[in-house]
């Protein structure tokens, strides 16, 4: 898909050099972690990368000389970036990453090669020309992994050859080779969105069979079965073209096995398990100015006329509150108890922290279903279903310590 906009501003305030340059200067930027070094000539593709903090004077003489620079993890060093990442990750349901890729006039930072994610470039400044080619087999469609560099012998004709300037979008999905190149007379700088890694069907059943496979040995006798002694002598490849009613009766057998097992499968479970990585993935969310003030990263306490103020955290029954976001925490009922996973202390870095939860008495369960079916709307803490009016207050106050509820209206007025 090419989106031609004809506005250079269309993405104004995105991301641009200069933010690429107050990132450097920042600090916080290293080789390797942050940043890749690259280049691609005579079908050789390079990484260049030191040791160390990537010093704006050493990033820039490597631009100056022909290299690509790869900024991994922009949001981590750009809020806008990470508001942006954070509203397409709740669209998709699935992680939202970027990479921004800055190119000198003239040049290539990275040979072919196909991704396992989907991914929709947006130009950003000056322009590039990008050839895109379908999969070469059908073992290349929608691959759960990327490739290794490939070479030009190995592509065929391109199905798309385009130029991207300023404001274009380009989107192609896992499995599409591609490569980009930019002119002699302009830079490039585009940020490539990434989402639906590792996000098919495939992935889900490698949680649920596995699963379903325990299941059905605890529950029933017929998996606990011992195998037949002789399989060993008629089973196996080297006798897959011998005609043996043993070998019929032993695939019958497995076939049964398999046709059961759906019986056992925790769908609802897998499910949950798979949500239970997503917000591991996920960015914290982005607050508005007004969730800011109704929820604890707003809360004034201070340091003030010798001592500390406003610290007390005082919920009523009367007060209003509700989710911060629908999609910030996962429900779990798991072996060591009832999980509540939540996302709002994640790191703006991929999985920098572990996953952040809180093990839950199994009677807060109706609550935080309460909480989650009555968003976007406001409840007042007496009617959290709790059996007492100290659990009710309780709960609420743990989950607005741990940034899930807002409050309706600020709980201290400064």
């Amino acid at each position: 898909l090419l989106v031609r906009r004809r506005d250079p501003g269309y993405y104004a305030g995105l991301f641009s050099t200069a933010d690429f340059d107050a990132a450097l200067r920042g600090g916080e930027v290293h080789f390797g972690t942050h940043l890749d070094v690259t280049s691609y000539a005579e079908g050789v593709r390079e990484t260049h990368n030191p040791s160390g903090r990537a010093l704006p004077a050493v990033v820039w003489d490597f631009y100056q000389n022909g290299c690509s620079l790869r900024l991994l993890c922009p949001q981590a060093f750009s809020p806008t970036v990470w508001h942006f990442l954070s509203t397409l990750q709740e669209q998709f349901g699935s992680m939202a990453g970027a990479n921004t890729y800055l190119t000198p006039p003239g040049t290539q930072g990275f040979a072919p090669h196909y991704d396992d994610i989907e991914a929709f470039v947006l130009q950003l400044e000056g322009k590039k020309h990008w050839r895109v080619y379908r999969p070469r087999t059908d073992a290349e469609v929608l691959p759960q992994f990327s490739s290794a560099n490939l070479t030009q012998a190995e592509l065929g004709e391109p199905v798309l050859e385009t130029v991207l300037e300023a404001g274009d979008l380009l989107y192609f999905p896992r499995g599409f080779i591609h490569q980009g190149d930019c002119l002699p007379d302009a830079h490039s700088l585009h940020i490539t969105v990434s989402s639906y890694q590792r996000n098919s069907w495939g992935d889900f059943l490698e949680k649920l069979l596995p699963a379903a496979l325990q299941m059905a040995l605890e529950e029933d006798v017929e998996y606990r079965r011992g195998l037949p002694m002789d399989y060993l002598q008629y089973m196996g490849v080297a006798n897959s073209d011998t005609v043996d009613a043993r070998r019929t009766a032993f695939v019958e057998k497995v076939q049964s096995l398999l046709k059961k097992l759906i019986d056992y499968a925790p769908i609802d479970a897998a499910v949950d398990q798979r949500a239970k990585s997503f917000l591991h993935d996920s960015l914290p969310p982005v607050l508005t100015q007004s969730e800011m003030a109704q929820s604890v990263y707003g809360f004034p306490a201070r340091w003030q006329d010798g001592g500390p103020c406003n610290v007390d955290i005082l919920i009523t029954k009367d007060t209003e509150v509700r989710l911060l976001r629908h999609g910030i925490i996962r429900l779990c009922n798991e072996e060591a108890g009832v999980m509540l996973y939540y996302t709002t202390e994640n790191s703006r870095v991929y999985r920098k922290e572990e996953l952040k939860f809180l093990e839950l008495d199994p009677e807060y369960t109706d609550s935080i279903e309460f909480l989650l079916s009555s968003y976007p709307n406001h409840v007042s803490v007496d009617n959290l279903p709790c059996e007492t009016l100290e659990e009710k207050i309780s709960l609420a106050t743990l989950l607005f310590e741990k940034g899930i509820l807002t409050t309706k209206k600020p709980l201290v007025q400064v």
